[in-house]
């Protein structure tokens, strides 16, 4: 039987903090890829994401002694687990072609209330109490609100809104699948080493399939971009919410990602001047509250 660590802990200041600064970044990552758009085309800059990342984790795991090759029953979920990743990917990075970053930020948001409705249909004990199901109703009043609110009603924009929708989807599937399969008791960085190795692989002939110019230039813009994306968010980030889920209580943690939306929207509009009306606000705001509560402990 696997061991339990010693005592999640509530939330104290170091914690918060760092769960502050996780939020911000991953509030970022819109903006870094809308920044490096007219440098280098999305699904690339999705595909260079992965490879350094993955090349980062597997330096680190080697340096630490984990092991990521050893036969577990995984691989097959592992592979899915992948593909899934790297899918969502493409839908963030090709819709932000078409919508702007504080709308993408909130459509893929969706995702964690998505996912709650996916464990409770999957994953025994899950089941969503009352206070739950209000933050997926005012989660998807958010979604609808802000889909009325389409930034001009242009076919770009709405393509570009569901490419959101639809990675939000794939990000829930992909934790579902985690929580319901042999992963669920495989270590962080062995399930990060699956879906960043998967995507390497894939979002490079994804970005060949779609006919894309690739890297046009590498000006300062476009390398602080990448580097931001990979290293900063990817690999480090990613780990920092690893060790934070190994010493302090889950759910209390979760309930911070509603930031996230509000933070990418307001970087939108700060650093890329992004309009902004008072409806996609309330829809901003609704998806983060939806968030909260469907992370509130029953």
């Amino acid at each position: 039987m696997k061991d339990v660590p010693a005592a999640r802990r509530a939330l104290d200041a170091p914690a918060l903090s760092l769960m502050l600064l996780l939020t911000v970044l991953w509030g970022l990552q819109q903006v870094a890829i809308k920044l490096a758009l007219p440098s280098v085309s999305p699904v690339t800059q999705a595909a260079i994401r992965s490879i350094v990342a993955a090349l980062l984790l597997l330096a680190w795991a080697h340096g630490r002694g984990i092991a990521l090759w050893q036969r577990d029953g995984t691989g097959r979920a592992g592979l899915l687990a992948g593909l899934l990743f790297a899918a969502e990917f493409v839908f963030i990075y090709a819709g932000l072609a078409h919508t702007t970053a504080s709308r993408m930020v909130v459509f893929v948001y969706l995702a964690p209330v998505l996912t709650a409705l996916g464990l409770a249909l999957f994953v025994p004990g899950e089941k969503l109490a009352p206070v739950q199901w209000a933050g997926v109703l005012l989660a998807f009043a958010g979604i609808v609100l802000a889909f009325s609110d389409h930034g001009g009603g242009t076919a770009s924009t709405l393509f570009g809104d569901a490419c959101g929708v639809l990675a939000a989807v794939l990000w829930a599937a992909t934790t579902v699948l985690i929580r319901a399969s042999r992963l669920s008791g495989a270590t962080a960085e062995k399930t990060l080493a699956y879906q960043l190795g998967v995507s390497a692989l894939a979002l490079p002939l994804a970005a060949a399939l779609l006919g894309e110019p690739g890297v046009m230039r590498l000006d300062a813009v476009a390398v602080g971009s990448l580097l931001f994306q990979s290293v900063v968010v990817a690999f480090a980030s990613y780990l920092a919410w690893f060790w934070l889920l190994t010493r302090y209580l889950a759910g209390r943690l979760a309930v911070f990602s509603f930031l996230t939306p509000l933070f990418g929207v307001l970087f939108g509009v700060l650093l890329l001047g992004e309009p902004l009306s008072l409806r996609f606000v309330l829809a901003a705001v609704a998806v983060g509250a939806g968030i909260a509560l469907v992370n509130l402990r029953r």
